[in-house]
């Protein structure tokens, strides 16, 4: 099966080649990076941040560590500088009883008495060259010791601006994610807010519905107002609610008159 895979694998790695040539790879390589990107953007960012917090979190134990790292170092040179101090003050000592045997050695005495005993000329020079050949092997090992504790001490100073700047930092980023929190949690209330729909649907069809009855009324107060139209038409002659009474009565009489009078004819032919 793993003889299988290769194969195929190798056939595959000489198809690509022959129709890309040189340009296999970086086709490979920006479909590898498209994946990547794909992948990484479809992760949530509320994971992301999670993450972020997480990675924050994990400073804590390194920040500690170095803390204690400080701690010794700062303890170690504690000691340090005070066994320099220790060797600088024998030293001093040293040189200081180096310049009494030279100063007593230059007077060119015979015998000299230190402490109740008494040196020959010998027996001085032969103290003074072991005291001084140790003086110069202390004194190496003293400046060395000052280089080494300069150096140190410069190496604890760069660490201690190291851990600040790292604590800083550490504060900032926890500042940072609390902000893209807070920016996260708006955007997702301004969501939530346009995804909150409202179903006004029945308030359109009943606002539909009054729209369409104002409109059959006023249709039908159009043709009423059309057939009183027609029924409206100019009277030709004038209404007798017009005429004046005087007139009118005047008018019956003499239409009686001329009534009777055609009576009277009547009879007087008979």
């Amino acid at each position: 099966m793993l003889r299988k895979g290769l194969v195929a694998g190798s056939v595959l790695a000489l198809l690509l080649g022959l129709f890309l040539g040189r340009d296999v790879f970086s086709y490979v390589k920006t479909s590898f990076g498209w994946v990547k990107t794909s992948v990484k953007d479809s992760v949530p960012v509320e994971f992301e941040l999670e993450r972020a917090r997480k990675m924050i979190q994990d400073l804590g134990p390194e920040i500690s560590q170095h803390k204690r790292q400080i701690a010794r170092e700062e303890l170690d040179l504690q000691k340090l500088t005070a066994q320099v101090t220790d060797e600088q003050a024998k030293l001093t000592k040293n040189w200081s009883e180096i310049q009494t045997l030279k100063t007593d050695l230059s007077r060119g005495d015979s015998n000299y008495v230190y402490a109740g005993r008494t040196y020959t000329v010998q027996q001085v020079e032969t103290d003074l060259t072991s005291r001084f050949d140790r003086y110069q092997t202390k004194d190496a090992t003293v400046q060395k010791l000052h280089k080494i504790l300069d150096a140190r001490q410069r190496g604890l100073n760069a660490a201690q601006e190291k851990l600040k700047a790292m604590i800083a930092a550490k504060r900032q980023l926890e500042v940072e994610v609390e902000n893209l929190e807070a920016r996260l949690k708006m955007v997702e209330v301004a969501k939530a807010a346009n995804e909150f729909v409202i179903d006004d649907s029945q308030l359109s069809r009943t606002r539909q519905l009054l729209s369409d009855i104002e409109s059959r009324i006023e249709v039908d107060a159009q043709m009423v107002n059309a057939d009183e139209l027609v029924l409206d038409e100019i009277p030709l002659e004038t209404p007798a609610a017009n005429v004046k009474i005087l007139e009118r009565i005047a008018e019956y009489e003499k239409v009686q008159d001329q009534e009777t009078k055609d009576s009277q004819f009547v009879g007087v032919e008979k």
